[in-house]
């Protein structure tokens, strides 16, 4: 190549999940593969979601363009499932279907910010937002990990980083990568000081169907002025199993979508037209299925989190939610990259190092338990039990 590149992309560094599965080809051999990496379901969507959409592909509606924003009646059927899920006080014109969560969240951020602003980033930090931002000119400033409480926000300490170009204080919850959700007092108190500084809280909720018990997220939503100081993420292609049709949402005040679909107009167009359909017979009929498959990844969590901890272990889990482990390596003298790298070619565990998700975290690893079933986890625990590089 014989012309320069930008110098915000060229410091950021390799996806990590594509990093890290580039190891594979020194994966070991005396064991089968247990992916602990990406966070995604292993089980298909419903069989009446996938009947549904074989039918609709014979409808050359299907192949068309939609309004940016997406079809007027699939966002009248997110703001009832809001409405069920929140006590959501929302309209179709609060949203914009995007191309996954990733989407939404840059639509976000340059609607947000200006090159040279600076957005609050809790640690650890889902590793796409960071690198997003960078490429952007956009500053991350980094809340300290706490680990004594699993990486919980201190609403004391992310107000004492608030500077004059703070634009947002962005915030993953459930968290990925350590799994953790944030209570909803403290989701409350994060929006009050946004409003005291006349700034927004961004949230993340991608995993917000996987919270243990079904629990509600806040109630931020059940507040007619919510879109004053809060903008909101979310991933139906997680809660859908539809993570290859790209399936997300940016929900905000009405002024703000208004400005975000400048920059859906020259990003995307639409979500496409199949997706949206996804979405809208996910919202309208499939709540039952959603929670039976929460449940499920609650026993999973319960099982590895019973294993793991049995005494023997010299691995340490730090945190964990419904679909995350945030877990400590025994060796301080060797880099999260290091173990994880030593994991997949000697014991054949793929796992995250920690310092993908933010400075100072070489000594964690994320474990992500969307792949791995219940009789497969004895297992995968035993190989960090016998682990010695």
């Amino acid at each position: 190549m014989k012309f320069p590149i930008s110098d915000h992309i060229r410091k950021v560094h390799f996806p990590p999940i594509s990093e890290v599965k580039g190891w594979l080809a020194g994966a070991a051999q005396d064991y089968p593969l247990i992916d602990l990496c990406q966070a995604v379901p292993d089980y298909p969507p419903a069989q009446e979601l996938t009947k549904h959409l074989a039918e609709l592909l014979m409808d050359p509606l299907t192949s068309k363009y939609s309004p940016d924003e997406g079809l007027q009646e699939v966002r009248e059927a997110v703001c009832a499932r809001y409405e069920r899920k929140y006590g959501a006080i929302m309209n179709p014109r609060q949203l914009c279907l995007t191309i996954g969560a990733s989407q939404a969240f840059w639509l976000a951020m340059v609607t947000l910010c200006r090159e040279g602003d600076e957005v609050i980033v809790q640690l650890p930090a889902y590793f796409d937002h960071p690198m997003a931002l960078e490429m952007l000119g956009i500053r991350p400033v980094f809340a300290p990990f706490d680990e004594a409480s699993g990486g919980l926000p201190s609403v004391p300490a992310i107000e004492t980083l608030i500077t004059p170009r703070t634009r947002a204080i962005l915030l993953v919850t459930p968290s990925n990568p350590t799994g953790v959700v944030t209570p909803p007092a403290t989701i409350h108190e994060l929006a009050r000081l946004a409003a005291r500084h006349g700034i927004a809280l961004v949230l993340d909720e991608t995993y917000c169907e996987f919270i243990a018990g079904g629990a509600r997220p806040h109630d931020l939503f059940a507040d007619h002025h919510w879109g004053d100081h809060f903008v909101h993420i979310a991933s139906f292609g997680k809660t859908y199993a539809l993570t290859g049709y790209r399936a997300g949402m940016l929900a905000a005040s009405e002024e703000f979508i208004h400005h975000a679909l400048k920059a859906q107009d020259t990003m995307a167009v639409c979500q496409p037209r199949i997706t949206q359909q996804a979405v809208c017979y996910g919202v309208d009929n499939l709540d039952d299925w959603v929670r039976e498959n929460r449940i499920m990844m609650e026993r999973r969590h319960d099982r590895f989190c019973a294993e793991f901890n049995r005494s023997g272990n010299p691995f340490r889990l730090v945190a964990s939610g419904t679909f995350f482990g945030w877990i400590r390596h025994p060796f301080p003298e060797r880099t999260g990259r290091e173990v994880a790298r030593m994991l997949v070619e000697e014991v054949g565990l793929l796992t995250l190092p920690g310092e993908v998700f933010g400075p100072g975290l070489t000594d964690y690893l994320r474990l992500a338990f969307g792949n791995i079933r219940e009789e497969i986890i004895p297992e995968a625990v035993d190989r960090f039990r016998g682990f010695s590089p």
